[in-house]
């Protein structure tokens, strides 16, 4: 063990009372992993960025762990100990006297409910994506909003400082130096966005470092855990930037499309669209931090120096809308395009049935009475849908509308969000036979749907008018990309 001389003694305690002679080591920790219980002790360490070596910094950061981590997984962080002598003169854990060390106690994890352990054995699937996607929002929408913060001035810090540690950690100097100017270039085409999201409330203390192996299946659902805790400034940052460290990660050790997927759900749950003008710069940063703190510690970092550099890379924005009637597939095809639209990581998917559970406070599977489906209403949810793909599209970013469209005014609205955003439009309109149609409605399950029989029934008799959309019959070989 790397344990610093002075805590060797905690650190044998610590092996005792959980029989793990071998602890789980990082350059800032080590955690003792027992069958009921987890300590994690805090090295006596100063390494720059933070600096464990008193005594009492040791306890108010064991103390900021805890209150960081425990609202987002009630019962898995359990306390905070002191390290105490006792009469006989050994070293114990609690008891009075003057603390000696300090300790975090946890709750065990199985190492494969660590989602990078699950996404390893390829199962991270859809609804633990969309539970993924759940768990961020729902721990951001806790956070209170954070005002005064000088986003751009900490974002310029942190491609300076990540431009050094590049250098520092040996990735090619070139294309470090030519990433970083086009970060600055990306940071200050944005700025005043990025400035207008903070002022909106969007910056709070999060948690710092959501990778997939700071979110663990806990209690049957996704939760993160292991915040940043040494740094309040590294951690003060706007949600999407937060969100972007996962994001980067499923796009890159998973795949494009759980990382357009979890974006996704996201967003519907947040009312978020806004948050992809940050995204190619969030993305790029996220990466090549990552690059660097695994080239410093003699892993490969130049597949994720890739990722950092494709993340700045342009590409034209787009409004594409996919309507037709219930059960003709737009949902299930829009996930289909979406990874393959725009920068990374794709399309961002509105959809009006999320849009309208939103607008009632429910989650996307919830049903909701008939009431909530009223002229009035349904105008409600597209006006909704119309603002966010212009706002989206305006930020550099493909949308895809995914709504039934019935009307011509409805039609009409989409086309006319692409023309303010002054982006390309296309319409699709999905088209299959009726039996299909009633077979999908009937074997749908936890669905943002509400569409029954009787709706596809009354639906279907309705005349949508005039049609100059390209018709796609699903039920006949799709395209693959649009």
């Amino acid at each position: 063990m790397s344990i610093p001389a002075g805590q060797q003694d905690a650190a044998a305690l610590l092996s005792r009372l959980t029989g793990d002679a071998t602890p789980v080591e990082t350059h800032i920790s080590a955690v003792f992993v027992g069958r009921d219980r987890v300590f994690k002790l805090k090295k006596a360490v100063a390494l720059g960025f933070l600096d464990f070596t008193g005594l009492a910094d040791r306890e108010r950061y064991c103390r900021r762990e805890l209150a960081l981590n425990a609202p987002a997984a009630p019962g898995l962080y359990r306390a905070v100990h002191p390290l105490t002598r006792g009469p006989d003169g050994a070293l114990r854990l609690g008891g009075e006297g003057p603390a000696e060390e300090w300790a975090v106690e946890m709750a065990p994890l199985p190492p494969e409910n660590f989602l990078d352990a699950v996404a390893a054995r390829g199962a991270l699937d859809a609804s633990l994506q969309d539970a993924l996607g759940d768990a961020v929002a729902a721990q951001h929408d806790a956070l209170p909003p954070i005002s005064g913060w000088d986003v751009n001035g900490a974002l310029r810090d942190v491609i300076a400082g990540a431009e050094e540690a590049a250098h520092e950690a040996g990735l090619p100097p070139l294309r470090s130096d030519a990433w970083a100017a086009a970060a600055l270039a990306q940071l200050a085409a944005s700025a005043p966005a990025l400035a207008a999201r903070a002022e909106a409330g969007c910056v709070r203390r999060c948690h710092g470092d959501l990778h997939l192996g700071n979110l663990v299946l806990w209690r049957g659902r996704p939760v993160p855990f292991d915040a940043l805790e040494f740094d309040e400034a590294l951690a003060t940052v706007d949600t999407g930037y937060d969100l972007a460290f996962l994001l980067a990660d499923l796009d890159l050790n998973v795949g494009r499309a759980a990382a357009n997927r979890v974006l996704n759900r996201y967003v519907a749950r947040r009312d978020d669209a806004g948050l992809v003008v940050g995204l190619p710069l969030w993305l790029s940063l996220r990466s090549l931090i990552r690059a660097h703190v695994l080239q410093r510690v003699g892993h490969d970092g130049l597949p994720w120096l890739a990722a950092a550099e494709a993340a700045l890379r342009a590409s034209p924005a787009r409004i594409v809308a996919v309507g037709g009637l219930p059960g003709c597939g737009k949902s299930f095809w829009a996930r289909r395009w979406a990874p393959g639209m725009g920068v990374a990581p794709g399309a961002l998917i509105l959809r009006s049935d999320e849009i309208r559970k939103r607008q009632h406070g429910v989650a996307p599977e919830v049903r909701l009475p008939a009431a909530a489906y009223s002229a009035a209403a349904t105008e409600t949810a597209y006006a909704a849908l119309f603002a966010e793909a212009e706002k989206a599209a305006r930020a550099g970013h493909c949308v895809i509308a995914d709504a039934a469209f019935l009307e011509p005014a409805q039609r009409a609205g989409i086309a006319a969000a692409a023309a303010r955003a002054e982006v390309p439009f296309q319409g699709l309109w999905l088209e299959a036979p009726m039996p299909l149609l009633r077979e999908r409605i009937a074997a749908r399950q936890g669905d943002a749907s509400d569409a029954d029989l009787a709706v596809l029934e009354q639906v279907a008799r309705r005349d949508p008018g005039r049609l100059d959309w390209r018709r796609l019959d699903v039920s006949a070989p799709m395209p693959n990309e649009i």
